[in-house]
């Protein structure tokens, strides 16, 4: 079995390549060409957690497995949060063809995931980003989505004004172009912001609805577990909602799930999966002052057809 590391990950897997990818296959999940269990997560010391995404893609047959450690404290360590594999397995025979660096391919597919979303909801005169996050995801987006949108000014707000700042000039060297501002808190990051992205790892809310104005388009991206929650049940309410697959929304998405028990919502307020509107099923934004929200749990279609893409590059 071959074994590709990070940087055979990025060689391989350029983010306009993962974004052509990430649409397609979003289709495919849609259309109902793809087997997705449910993310289960293992606690395993209170702190951190194990995670097991199985899938598998039809037409062609793809399948495999993305083990994740969850490890809140590696950043601190110089390390990604996400650590693990993405295992494929040979189609017809079951084999084990190929491990690569799961973490490096979490940053890239779930960027591409949010630029494919935005591309398709955002306004097409979308100027200003804020992004609420700082970690890898916020550098990852930072690239995908100036890809989708001609963004001219892009907003920082972190777990501090200090952490902010540090991104927001490490961001204006590789972007020149660009206008990067650290925010004092994600309130003022937000305000008057055309796209909006939060990417944290936050157990509390961190977006609230009556922050965000007509015409935004949010993704919510950092949230992948019940226990976590980034936004709050008022920006659910007041946007037009889009899911990337209706059972992981509707089974780990907090602020979803609260809505739904509470008879706040129901199933239909859900406007559709992404892959529903990129196959031209059903409308995307309603107009230019509407508020879209796509709220993304990630999928392990994602992964799997990102790693296969590195597979076939690299034979």
């Amino acid at each position: 079995m071959k074994v590709l590391n990070a940087e055979d990950v990025r060689r391989h897997l350029p983010i306009l390549d993962a974004i052509e990818i990430v649409e397609k296959t979003m289709i495919r999940v849609s259309q109902g060409k793809a087997n997705l269990p449910l993310r289960t997560v293992m606690d395993i010391d209170g702190t951190n957690r194990l995670g097991v995404m199985p899938g598998a893609l039809s037409d062609p047959t793809i399948y495999g497995v993305k083990v994740l450690s969850l490890f809140p404290g590696n950043p601190a360590r110089g390390l990604s949060s996400h650590i693990g594999t993405v295992l494929l397995f040979d189609p017809e025979t079951g084999r084990p063809s190929v491990s690569m660096d799961a973490d490096a391919i979490t940053a890239i597919r779930t960027a591409a995931a949010t630029a494919v979303a935005t591309r398709a909801l955002a306004r097409p005169d979308a100027r200003v980003l804020a992004l609420i996050g700082t970690g890898e995801q916020a550098e990852s987006h930072v690239e995908a989505l100036t890809l989708v949108r001609d963004v001219s000014e892009i907003r920082i707000a972190g777990r501090t004004p200090e952490r902010a700042a540090e991104f927001a000039r490490r961001m204006a060297d590789h972007h020149p172009g660009i206008a990067f501002t650290a925010a004092p808190d994600a309130e003022r990051a937000v305000a008057g912001a055309d796209i909006v992205c939060t990417v944290t790892s936050s157990a509390s809310v961190v977006l609230h609805g009556d922050w965000i104005g007509p015409g935004t388009h949010v993704n919510a991206v950092g949230a992948s577990i019940p226990s976590m929650q980034e936004i709050d049940a008022a920006l659910v309410m007041k946007s037009q909602l889009f899911v990337d697959y209706r059972p992981s929304a509707f089974a780990q998405a907090r602020e979803i799930i609260s809505a739904l028990e509470s008879g706040t919502m129901t199933k239909d307020h859900v406007q559709a999966e992404i892959g529903e509107v990129l196959a031209g099923a059903v409308p995307g934004r309603s107009g230019p002052d509407g508020i879209t929200l796509y709220r993304s749990l990630g999928i392990a279609a994602q992964d799997l057809a990102c790693a296969d893409h590195v597979w076939n590059t690299v034979q």
